[in-house]
């Protein structure tokens, strides 16, 4: 921070910019990447009868701050504006910032670190709230967080809404008293209450939040609504000093807000759920929903039969699984931040582990006795209202199995969930679509559905998903009905991991999840399925760009320490070139790749993004960037890239994405795809990882270790000084991949990331 505090020497304005101008120009040389900030000079405040020889100033500190704002773009530095903040009506430094006139107290400098807050931290000036609120009114006035003393609740129910707001202060170094009566000495204060009597927050888990100069009321209809108020307030106390003066009011588009975790084929630890579900309470997220039982493993411990969860019987993660101790402990952690866990046992469909250790098929009479006996301890042991039996990709032999599992499960007041496409459920199980949802949305019925379709984390690309998650009209509405009740986003990676974390980060978790978050709070999005920024017109690539700032500044906040591979994509444009037929010689030269050829002036369209699907492999269910692509064509892609300096920088280079559901081969020893794909950085071709397992066959048990970008070391390049040339290569030859697990991804990413 550079900041000029004194005229009183007598120097010049235009002498004091000009010295300032020549620092800036130095430190610009020396280091060019480093970001400048000069902040306005403050005047004296002559009440105080001191510093007689700065009290003068007070116009040339207006005359100096008005040249400083007015040059900063010119000259390379960002302006900070403190003046009108710190400043009375007469113009002079406020009394109750200073002591002295001049010096700031530890008022002024709460109030200087939050003027300076978003600068410093490369923050959006306004706090970003994610899911975005339904309405917000900025008002003026700042409430000095610091200087909370109490948390206000009106009755002993509230307590578990005040406890998540005191842990809340105390994380920011604010030690609060919870109280039910108004203190005498309670000047600043933060209030939660139960408010029926508004008739614009009936909806379940709506709230209202105003913040104003003196205190922060929290008011909803239910407890929910306190919570979700409280972590919007979260957001909003990014520095921890101040909170600007807000109205917001606010309620969710969907009831059904849910994510799912595959624990069957990876065993996740309890810590690492917890994680996840701290992540999940933040962003309002509701429903968790834990795929426990597989044909890998079953790990659910259940009492009756201690076999179904000793190792000889597991597949992967051998003697892993949740005792019913810490499945009461993540029930009860999902409750305290109004998360209901809902619980899959998959039947009776993926039950080879259950085959394994019961030594009976799940659909004989013997293996439906057992069934019922486990359904009968899981809800003697937990509370829970919900449960999800599966029931998809199974041949139905005994065609009452379902039946009488659903009448069972009706018997004991339980609301059942199947997946659909899935088995011969009745009218009155709910379906989780995950494919084909013609039966449920296109019927007259009243079935009540939860929509997964293209919702499957572990099937894509980092950049994609957020892309793909924030532009989709969830449960074909806009907001949820008595039969669309919401969402689930889906984490289901087929594929071993090295490590529990992989899971996480192969699978771009934490940033889809925000974004799933958000419209599924908000609701709307678009009907087509899409897999690029810009498909959706104007209107849609501007709501992106809001969100995407958003998304960047909460990576910064709330995610330092956990994978988070997302990178800035919406000022990425590309170019394209083609179609170019290559009858099915995928290494055959064209002419972008030469240099005679113009790249200005031959261009065939134009797109955005850090990755870009020129079709997507499930097209024509989802859109890819090409209209009409053609099978044996290459297209090219280029953009300019400016440095102030030569030097090496770090990129995320990749050009076929692996699902970590699918058995895919490695890539080729010097090669990036299987389909010579390239790219050329001022005509030189960036070569491809050394691969440590390059040209191997895939396997489910072999861990992917560098095959995507996102979980590999970034490909460093060296960058000149000036404007960069980047092509893009990228051929295709037939759409049909060579069996399942090696679908043609035809696609690239190329966009720079911080280390």
């Amino acid at each position: 921070m550079i900041g000029i505090n004194d005229l009183a020497k007598g120097l010049s304005v235009d002498s004091i910019f000009a010295k300032l101008s020549l620092i800036i120009k130095y430190l610009k040389h020396e280091t060019p990447a480093t970001a400048i900030f000069v902040q306005s000079l403050l005047p004296v405040n002559n009440n105080f009868k001191t510093f007689s020889g700065h009290t003068a100033k007070a116009d040339l500190v207006k005359k100096l701050n008005s040249m400083l704002a007015k040059n900063a773009t010119s000259t390379s530095y960002v302006f900070i504006n403190l003046h009108s903040s710190f400043t009375d009506d007469n113009g002079m430094l406020k009394g109750e910032f200073t002591n002295d006139g001049l010096h700031l107290t530890g008022a002024g400098y709460a109030l200087w670190k939050h003027l300076i807050f978003p600068y410093v931290k490369g923050l959006e000036q306004e706090p970003s709230l994610i899911p975005r609120p339904k309405q917000v009114t900025r008002v003026q006035g700042l409430f000095p967080l610091y200087k909370v003393k109490y948390i206000y609740y009106k009755a002993d129910s509230l307590l578990n809404e005040a406890l998540a707001l005191k842990q809340m202060l105390s994380k920011l170094g604010i030690v609060a008293s919870l109280t039910t009566k108004m203190q005498a000495d309670a000047w600043y204060s933060i209030k939660v209450e139960i408010n029926r009597s508004k008739t614009d927050i009936k909806k379940p888990g709506s709230y209202t939040l105003n913040v104003t100069g003196q205190d922060v009321v929290i008011g909803a209809q239910d407890k929910v609504g306190l919570y979700y108020g409280v972590q919007t307030l979260t957001q909003l106390a990014r520095d921890g000093y101040y909170v600007d003066a807000v109205d917001i009011e606010d309620s969710p588009a969907f009831k059904w807000r849910g994510y799912m975790v595959d624990v069957g084929r990876n065993y996740q630890s309890v810590a690492l759920l917890k994680t996840q579900i701290d992540k999940m309470a933040l962003y309002k997220l509701n429903i968790f929903h834990l795929h426990l039982t597989e044909d890998i493993a079953w790990r659910l411990e259940i009492k009756r039969y201690p076999q179904l969860t000793r190792p000889e019987f597991m597949e992967r993660n051998k003697g892993m699984y949740y005792t019913q101790s810490e499945m009461r402990e993540l029930i009860n952690y999902c409750k305290e931040r109004h998360i209901l866990l809902v619980p899959e046992i998959d039947i009776p469909g993926h039950s080879a582990a259950f085959k394994r250790a019961m030594k009976v098929d799940m659909q004989s009479d013997s293996g439906l006795t057992i069934v019922k006996n486990i359904l009968a301890e899981i809800f003697e042991t937990y509370d829970i209202p919900y449960i999800h039996i599966g029931a998809d990709e199974v041949k139905i032999t005994q065609k009452n199995f379902l039946s009488a599992i659903s009448a069972f499960l009706k018997s004991l007041n339980k609301k059942v969930i199947g997946w659909e496409p899935g088995g011969n459920f009745d009218q009155s199980t709910i379906r989780q679509l995950w494919m084909d949802d013609a039966p449920v949305t296109s019927s007259k019925t009243n079935i009540q559905y939860i929509d997964s379709r293209h919702l499957y984390l572990n099937h894509m690309d980092p950049l994609e998903s957020v892309v793909t998650i924030f532009n989709r009209q969830l449960a074909g509405a806009d907001s949820g009905n008595q039969q669309a009740l919401g969402a689930t986003l889906c984490l289901w990676p087929d594929r071993a991991v090295a490590e529990q974390i992989d899971l996480i980060k192969m699978n771009g978790v934490y940033p889809a999840i925000l974004a799933f978050a958000e419209r599924s709070w908000v609701g709307n999005g678009y009907k087509p399925w899409v897999a690029n920024i810009d498909l959706n017109g104007h209107e849609a690539l501007k709501s992106f760009k809001d969100f995407e700032a958003r998304l960047m500044d909460h990576k910064k906040e709330f995610f330092k320490e956990l994978p988070f591979p997302y990178s800035k994509q919406t000022e990425l444009k590309w170019a394209l070139y083609g179609p170019y037929n290559n009858s099915g010689n995928l290494a055959q030269k064209f002419d972008p790749e030469l240099d005679h050829f113009d790249l200005n002036s031959e261009v065939s369209q134009n797109t955005i993004g850090g990755t870009i699907i020129f079709r997507h492999w499930w097209a024509p269910k989802i859109q890819g960037v090409l209209k009409d692509p053609k099978e044996n064509t290459t297209w090219y892609a280029s953009r300019k890239i400016w440095s102030e300096k030569d030097t090496v920088k770090s990129f995320w280079i990749g050009f076929n994405n692996f699902s970590r559901s699918q058995a895919t081969d490695s890539p080729p020893l010097g090669q990036w795809d299987n389909h010579h794909s390239q790219i050329l950085i001022n005509g030189e071709i960036i070569p491809p990882p050394n691969w440590l397992h390059a040209g191997q066959q895939g396997g489910l048990e072999i861990p992917l270790s560098d095959e995507g970008y996102e979980y590999r070391k970034p490909t460093t390049v060296h960058i000149r000084k000036g404007w960069n040339t980047v092509v893009v290569k990228a051929p295709i030859g037939k759409f049909a991949g060579k069996n399942w697990n090696n679908p043609e991804k035809w696609m690239f990413t190329f966009t720079e990331v911080d280390e």
